[in-house]
């Protein structure tokens, strides 16, 4: 009976010691963590430690989250719980960071309570879940002095942005004033600005406004930003950055408008390309003759000690990324859709620095120009500007040449034939800084109307109206702080290549807004901003995989290539046969040309089993692979785990008859 009780009293009190264990652990031990994963996305990076350190009064973080309304909601609803934990524990590393500045506080908002109609006060975005239930996920700053920012909605498309949205929001909660962004494009970036009234006429018309590129949705909620024509003479004092996309055809004045902005001390972003996908225009369009899909700023460049030649593209079997470029085709990898990976950024630039997937669409490539590798300008007066790579391919990459229409054909075996392998990296963007020259150290000559005759007859003032005369401009000769990015592609910002559509709305792909937001906070001046947003979105490739695949690749290129021409070609003799020019040819090749018509048919069909063949082989070898290391990855714990239990056991036994021997000694 006493051995009962004491193992009933044992059992109580380890009960006791296990559960004050857990007490003690849960409140002492808050401060013990440890962030395991590989990139520390728990971790805060030393730009939000910067910000915390610079609060001059104590700030409110309220985190609203239904907690209990996600329970009753659709699976979509509760996939947000993870998300609402991420967030969580992010905020409380912020409460920990900022010495007591920072208080945070969590909300589950329940129906009809206070806290909801507090929700709905700060804007708070709120998706109704039943009749009564609504789901809240935002997050509100309030400082000392009542001033709030709000994330009105976790969205997920923005989860790896969630440090520096928070950041932002904490950094611009001491009534500041957002930066301005001009945006100079010749595509329609900016959406149709048009009012309720016109919305309708063009409705009425069957016809739609033209929505905001997602991009410039996206850089709306951190900034202002403004359009600025492609026909002026001078960028708007107020803009603080300028944001220049496709710059087709542009003006004289308006690229002096930019050479002076710049001298001047102003920072600008300029994406230029060979061939821009977003530009395409419709079959229709193109049989009416459409215009060029490329954009450049020679003189500018030039300036600057960069060129981009005209129809050249950078290529990188390695990087090439596989695409379905018609409905029901298997993906191909397109040589001129690249996705950037580590290695190709340039790690001591904050712009680029921890950047892990950048997808360019035919992007053009980059070089210094003859002046760009001298020590000095062409007269010795001043020294060149500093030319930081960027975007680079690998080692393997390098340009290749294609026509307009040969791109716009979208033909991927095509234009893999059109490239050879490089041993040198070619580079998509550049970093531009220190002292520059103007590209018009004359100035420019523009054309203005001519002011009004007050004694000219009344009837001729329309003329006088109508009239141009030349004037021209003069300004800055020379800078010693401008800066500029040079970026050889405009389709890595577009909605085809940055973003993809979820059932949630819009999602943000890889590092390409990433990239856009880290030379803005650069070029802006923002270095703490900038360290948080660098830190992207990751990715773990399976890089044997991927290697293998290259090297097949390689390998079966020349005969993947060979029996592709040979396909095409025979497709084109069979069309040429079967297509009588007259209805008199009609018997004679039914009755002739026949045989022949089949003989192709079976070297076609001969010929396509011979790709299936190979590529079936190329397959099958990447198949055994991924198989062993499935296999590997299966047993290897199991594996480890019976080894240590044989081991266990030998020792166990060895220990038995070693304690038998003893026994039977004494």
């Amino acid at each position: 009976m006493k051995r009962t009780w004491r193992a009933i009293l044992g059992v109580f009190f380890l009960g006791v010691m296990m559960f004050s264990a857990i007490s003690i652990c849960q409140n002492v031990g808050r401060t013990w963590r440890a962030d395991l994963t590989e990139k520390k996305i728990y971790t805060l990076s030393a730009g939000t430690r910067a910000i915390l350190g610079r609060l001059s009064q104590p700030i409110k973080l309220k985190l609203f989250y239904a907690k209990t309304g996600a329970l009753k909601g659709p699976d979509q609803i509760k996939f947000f719980n993870n998300y609402y934990y991420f967030v969580r524990s992010l905020l409380e590393e912020y409460e920990r960071a900022a010495g007591g500045k920072v208080k945070l506080e969590v909300i589950d908002p329940r129906p009809f309570s206070d806290e909801e109609q507090e929700a709905l006060r700060y804007g708070l975005r709120a998706l109704s879940i039943t009749e009564e239930e609504n789901f809240f996920f935002g997050l509100v700053v309030e400082t000392e002095y009542g001033a709030t920012k709000s994330v009105p909605f976790f969205a997920p498309e923005r989860q790896s942005f969630v440090e520096y949205d928070i950041s932002y929001l904490i950094d611009t909660a001491m009534a500041r004033q957002k930066r301005r962004i001009g945006v100079m494009s010749s595509l329609p970036v900016l959406g149709d600005d048009v009012s309720g009234y016109m919305a309708r006429m063009m409705m009425a018309q069957g016809q739609r406004p033209r929505p905001a590129w997602m991009v410039i949705n996206q850089l709306r909620q951190q900034y202002e930003v403004t359009s600025v024509g492609t026909e002026v003479e001078a960028i708007p004092a107020e803009v603080d950055l300028l944001l220049v996309i496709h710059p087709k055809d542009l003006s004289e004045g308006a690229q002096w408008a930019i050479d002076q902005f710049i001298l001047k001390g102003g920072r600008a972003i300029v994406c230029v390309d060979p061939f821009a996908v977003a530009d395409m225009p419709s079959p229709q369009q193109r049989m009416m003759g459409g215009g060029s899909e490329s954009s450049n700023l020679p003189r500018l460049l030039r300036a600057w000690g960069l060129e981009m030649p005209a129809n050249v593209f950078a290529g990188d079997r390695s990087l090439a990324v596989p695409a379905s470029v018609r409905p029901n085709e298997r993906p191909q990898p397109i040589i001129g859709y690249l996705g950037l990976s580590r290695g190709c950024f340039n790690e001591d630039e904050a712009i680029t620095a921890d950047l892990n997937m950048v997808r360019v669409l035919f992007a053009g490539v980059l070089r210094e120009s003859a002046w760009g590798r001298g020590p000095a300008e062409p007269n010795g007066a001043a020294p060149r500007p500093r030319l930081t790579p960027l975007l680079s391919t690998t080692a393997a990459g390098n340009a290749f040449q294609a026509e307009s229409f040969e791109i716009s054909m979208m033909d991927p075996p095509l234009l893999m034939s059109r490239f050879t392998e490089g041993s040198r990296p070619v580079h998509l963007g550049y970093l531009v800084s220190g002292a520059m020259s103007s590209a018009f150290p004359g100035g420019v000559e523009v054309e203005v109307e001519a002011p009004a005759d007050p004694n000219a007859p009344r009837e001729a003032e329309g003329k006088a109206a109508a009239r141009k005369v030349k004037k021209r401009l003069t300004g800055l000769s020379r800078g010693e702080d401008g800066a500029a990015a040079v970026f050889s592609d405009v389709d890595f910002l577009s909605d085809l290549v940055a973003f993809r559509n979820t059932v949630f709305g819009p999602a943000i792909v890889g590092d390409n807004y990433g990239l856009l937001l880290n030379a803005i906070e650069a070029l802006s001046g923002s270095g703490d901003l900038i360290s948080i947003r660098s830190r992207g979105s990751y990715q773990r490739p399976f890089s044997r995989i991927d290697r293998i695949e290259a090297e097949a690749e390689k390998e079966t290129a020349a005969l993947v290539g060979g029996l592709q021409a040979k396909i095409r070609g025979l497709e084109g003799e069979l069309s040429n046969l079967k297509r009588p020019s007259s209805q008199e040819e009609q018997g004679l090749i039914e009755s002739a040309v026949i045989d022949k018509i089949r003989k192709i048919e079976v070297d076609k069909r001969q010929a396509q089993q011979e790709l299936v063949k190979v590529n079936r082989q190329r397959r099958g070898e990447i198949d055994r692979v991924e198989n062993r290391l499935r296999n590997f990855n299966l047993l290897v714990a199991p594996g480890v785990i019976l080894l240590a239990a044989v081991l266990l056991a030998v020792r166990r036994s060895v220990h038995r008859r070693l304690w038998v021997r003893r026994l039977r000694e004494d």
